[in-house]
């Protein structure tokens, strides 16, 4: 929508002024208002004109700081006085002897429809990019040094022009950070952030782009999605359907770090034969960097269609100062969801694995993937004796909790020993020692473990009394060897584990183990020498295994 006021003054001045690429017009007395009224009773500063989405309000008053302050007379709409008015066609605005009639009309430049489209639509092209017209780094957005003299008593209409200028990007700032506090979804944010560049500025299309990241949060420059895609009006969201974007353009802006604004691309050298804006007769381009302290987190890229019409250095540094604190609220919503997902990972691991695994896990998330390694671990295996005929005669709620009132018990005395709960089988459980993380002490931690479970069970029998269980008794059995170790399964779900000859024979001397008992092999006995007195058995025939295996009891008790 554009709006025209005519105006006559007191003293029958007649005159008009054309509102449609400000967000703001004061209306007063003093000489710095956009629209002066030489009327003594009309304020220094007397009314404003704001333009939003739902079009132009004229509101009685100014802004001092953050307080708006009313005028003396009053504005006068239609003939009744209005602190705030929504103007329409036809309007006649009284501000002390002056008259203002409101004629509205719809322009391409509107700023009230704006069309939405599909990101999916969004396609990049690779051209060669040769010199820009304007490049300014995100550093100076906001710091541009002023050229206003302190010492002369009168700034001049340049001066002027750019105070101006800078109180509306100021004002849009300081809009956009009362979003931005409030939102935590980044297609709303970037929605707002696109409205805002619509009001400031004569962009006909704004398209924001979010780069890829890897889990550790890596930024993939080459990698950017779309999370918002709008246009000024249907027409130009018809054309929108089809855009195309120089990833050479957008390269160029994160990997160094300025925003771009590129003056009539068609007729640019640099930019012959580059379809991304030929195509669409796009004369003028601005491409600015998400960028924080930290990070570029992808651009904003807006254009304009009109081939006599290009962005102005002013739009470039509103669009880049958008872009950067946008770019602060995109960085503050992704660490909330990394610490989230931090929070369920150490949640989830520190189930099965102690704390300072989970805590490496975290700060090398790349261990999490697909495969394997060959490494040196004791691997401990624990069952229930007897437990199948408990289960037959035992109320199902029952049993269950009997398991989980063992489990916890038996689970935290493998993390005090810096073992790893590989999993729970039916009544019985397998853990590791030496993984993910090997030590030297990993075979001695696995036999303290054993002998502690063993210990920890005699006082959880007499708990289990009181409940009105029988006493429950396991067998253990411990094996030091190479196994495989690693995240094994699909890319849908994987589990850390140990396979190999070193697990299947730990799983044997488990099941050889009467109940109380801990039995060890020949390779976890050399390792572990005078810790507890161990007696020799006789040695067991295994499957695939030439030789005996050497078997050693532990006296725990």
């Amino acid at each position: 929508m554009d709006v025209n006021l005519k105006i006559t003054e007191a003293a029958g001045k007649n005159w008009e002024i054309n509102l449609s690429s400000k967000p703001v017009y004061t209306i007063g007395r003093a000489k710095d208002n956009d629209i002066v009224l030489n009327d003594q009773r009309v304020s220094r500063h007397h009314a404003h004109i704001r333009q939003d989405v739902s079009g132009f309000t004229l509101i009685d008053g100014y802004y001092l700081g953050a307080e708006l302050k009313r005028s003396v007379n009053k504005v006068f709409v239609n003939g009744a006085p209005f602190l705030e008015k929504l103007l329409e066609n036809g309007d006649h605005i009284t501000i002390g002897g002056s008259k203002l009639e409101v004629e509205l009309s719809q322009k391409l430049d509107s700023v009230t429809e704006i069309t939405p489209t599909t990101p999916e639509h969004i396609s990049f092209v690779d051209q060669p990019l040769g010199q820009t017209q304007m490049l300014i780094s995100a550093s100076e957005i906001i710091g541009k040094h002023s050229n206003i003299s302190m010492e002369s008593n009168f700034a001049t209409p340049e001066e002027v022009r750019e105070l101006r200028r800078k109180a509306q990007i100021l004002e849009l700032l300081y809009e956009m950070s009362k979003i931005l506090g409030t939102v935590f979804d980044l297609k709303e944010i970037f929605e707002k952030a696109t409205n805002l560049i619509f009001r400031g500025t004569p962009a006909e299309r704004v398209v924001a782009l979010l780069a890829d990241e890897t889990i550790d949060g890596k930024i993939l420059d080459f990698s950017l999605q779309p999370i918002a895609v709008q246009a000024r009006d249907e027409h130009l969201g018809s054309l929108t359907e089809k855009l195309t974007i120089s990833r050479t353009i957008t390269q160029k802006v994160m990997r160094e770090k300025v925003a771009l604004l590129s003056q009539d691309a068609t007729s640019d050298a640099q930019f012959s034969g580059a379809e991304s804006i030929v195509l669409h007769g796009v004369r003028s381009t601005i491409c600015a960097p998400l960028i924080t302290e930290s990070n570029v987190h992808g651009v904003i890229y807006a254009d304009r269609l009109d081939p006599f019409a290009t962005f102005s250095q002013e739009d470039l540094e509103l669009i880049s100062a958008v872009a950067a604190q946008a770019a602060v609220t995109v960085e503050t919503i992704k660490a909330h969801k990394r610490l989230a997902r931090e929070e369920i990972a150490r949640a989830n691991y520190s189930r099965f694995m102690p704390e300072y695994v989970v805590k490496q896990l975290l700060e090398k998330p790349d261990s999490f993937r697909l495969g394997g390694i060959n490494q040196t671990i004791t691997v401990l295996f624990a069952d229930i004796r007897g437990f199948t005929s408990l289960s037959e005669h035992e109320n199902p709620e029952k049993v269950v909790r009997l398991l989980n009132q063992y489990f916890s018990a038996m689970s935290e005395i493998i993390f005090e020993f810096g073992g790893t709960l590989d999993k729970y089988i039916g009544d019985g459980l397998m853990a590791l020692f030496g993984a993910p993380t090997a030590t030297p002490n990993d075979a001695q931690n696995a036999l303290k473990t054993a002998v502690a479970m063993q210990k920890r069970l005699l006082l959880l029998n007499k708990d289990l009394k009181e409940e009105g269980f029988p006493p429950i008794q396991i067998g253990i059995g411990l094996h030091t060897g190479i196994a495989t170790i690693g995240y094994i399964g699909s890319e849908q779900r994987s589990e850390y584990t140990a396979i190999g000859d070193t697990v299947n024979l730990a799983a044997r001397l488990e099941s050889n183990a009467l109940p109380g008992q801990i039995l060890i092999s020949e390779a976890t006995a050399k390792i572990c020498p005078n810790i507890f007195p161990l007696e020799v058995k006789e040695p067991l025939t295994v499957k695939n295994r030439l030789q005996p295996v050497s078997l050693f009891e532990v006296k725990w008790f």
